[in-house]
């Protein structure tokens, strides 16, 4: 720590983020860690369907870019890194990251890897049951392409006392990311439930970047946030008690404030009382927020109790594929027209013996998200529609006969449709485990830049 209060800034909240923000947070931000959050359940599961294809990638496909632009500027002003962009290849990460730095000139740097998360070669033996279904997992699934333990601060903690000045992770728990630098910096007990209870209060709002900041709270006339197109990530300076301060750039966009604070509380919790992480179940209930200053909220409150004897994992397995077409109608009887291409295509699809297990017709714009019940309150007839046919398939084959036809439609029905597209992916399902802790064994491997 650069004195006695640590300060974590977030550099990104999910794969795909921004990176002007976190370089942003590591000119100006006066930082000690900057931790990049870019793993969700699909998101690993993807990581690992790449790694099965190719065994030097399964990290994030953005690391590359976002460390490119970064390590330097971070290197600079001595900020540590802390990412789960390993995501199914953490040392492969590791590598490209020393690739970076060497190419920046950065070769005293030292990069360490979390290793561990992966368990799809334990799972099958453990053989718990998913919480989906209630079966055991070998009743419920025939394979799987990946297995992911959600590791905690204390798998991060070794990588720190090593010095090195970017750690990456596979799957970690999101709080755990910012609850080990807090862990680490200010000697915290692994036991100590109310201090880690109030550290994960801590990450919990800072893991998901600029929602804090006002990105997921903006309603247009009742919750206005201005400077949205420049929207800056928040900063935490916490105290070695577990309180701590949300705050972001004087110049940045966004806001932060009760209310932002609140409703990222609130984001993805079940119980409040028995939020549960790999390290403490932590308690939110008396969580206090007080405005003290322009985008400042003091965080007071958090406790927590004795961390879940199980870990848990994420399991992804190929449940087929998803076929889409697209297609538009605009003008006059743009609805009328939007309908009769959809009952084109189903007669198509019963032409052609094309099988599916689900099939959904749907004019966007009209009754997409919410149906007929929308349909029928909607407020006179849309000038515009966009047909998509969407149907879940066994098979690509099949797949791609749902986008065939809806391009046919070009030619071969109603008047005027276009910008037709057509798309295939392949389904990763997600389902849930808990496993005992001891089962598994978490190690880092670090390396400097300058080593052969």
């Amino acid at each position: 720590m650069k004195n006695d209060t640590l300060v974590i800034g977030t550099g990104a909240g999910y794969a795909g983020d921004r990176v002007e923000p976190a370089i942003e947070l590591a000119k100006h931000g006066n930082l000690d860690y900057i931790v990049f959050e870019c793993l969700a359940e699909r998101t690993i599961a993807l990581a690992q369907l790449r790694k099965l294809h190719d065994p030097s990638a399964g990290y994030d496909s953005l690391l590359a870019y976002r460390l490119d632009k970064i390590l330097p500027v971070c290197y600079q002003n001595k900020i540590r890194i802390i990412t789960n962009m390993g995501a199914a290849n953490p040392l492969a990460a590791l590598e490209k990251t020393r690739e970076i730095a060497r190419r920046h000139g950065l070769d005293k740097m030292k990069i360490a890897a979390v290793v561990g998360d992966d368990v799809s070669g334990i799972i099958g033996e453990i053989n718990p049951c998913l919480v989906e279904t209630g079966q055991k997992l070998n009743q419920s699934l025939g394979s799987f392409v990946s297995a992911n333990a959600y590791l905690g601060a204390e798998s991060i903690i070794p990588a720190l006392e090593t010095g090195a000045d970017v750690v990456i992770t596979g799957r970690v728990a999101d709080p755990s990311l910012f609850l080990a630098p807090m862990i680490y910096e200010f000697g915290w007990s692994l036991d100590n439930w109310t201090l880690l209870g109030k550290g994960t209060v801590i990450g919990h709002l800072m893991e998901c970047a600029g929602q804090v900041t006002g990105g997921y709270y903006a309603e247009p006339g009742k919750k206005d946030v201005p400077g949205l197109g420049r929207l800056g990530f928040p900063i935490a300076c916490i105290a070695g008690n577990g309180d701590g301060i949300i705050t972001k750039l004087p110049e940045a966009g966004g806001v932060v404030n009760v209310s932002t604070c609140k409703e990222q509380l609130l984001y993805e919790i079940g119980d409040p009382a028995a939020y549960l992480t790999p390290d403490v179940t932590a308690d939110f209930t008396k969580v206090g927020f007080k405005q003290i200053g322009p985008d400042k909220v003091l965080v007071t409150g958090g406790d927590g109790r004795r961390r879940p004897p199980t870990l848990k994992v994420s399991i992804g397995y190929h449940q087929g594929y998803i076929g889409e077409g697209e297609i538009s109608y605009a003008g006059s009887g743009a609805v009328e027209r939007g309908r009769l291409a959809a009952q084109i295509v189903k007669e198509r699809l019963e032409a052609v013996g094309a099988t599916y297990r689900e099939i959904r017709y749907d004019l966007i714009g009209v009754d997409a998200l919410h149906g007929a019940v929308a349909d029928g309150k909607a407020s006179g007839k849309p000038y515009e529609v966009r047909l998509r046919v969407a149907a879940k398939t066994d098979t690509r084959e099949e797949a791609v006969l749902i986008g065939n036809e809806v391009e046919t439609l070009y030619t071969n029905g109603p008047a005027g449709g276009g910008g037709a597209r057509k798309h295939v992916s392949e389904i990763i399902a997600i389902v849930s485990a808990f496993i005992p802790r001891e089962s598994i064994a978490s190690r880092v491997v670090v390396k400097e830049v300058k080593e052969g």
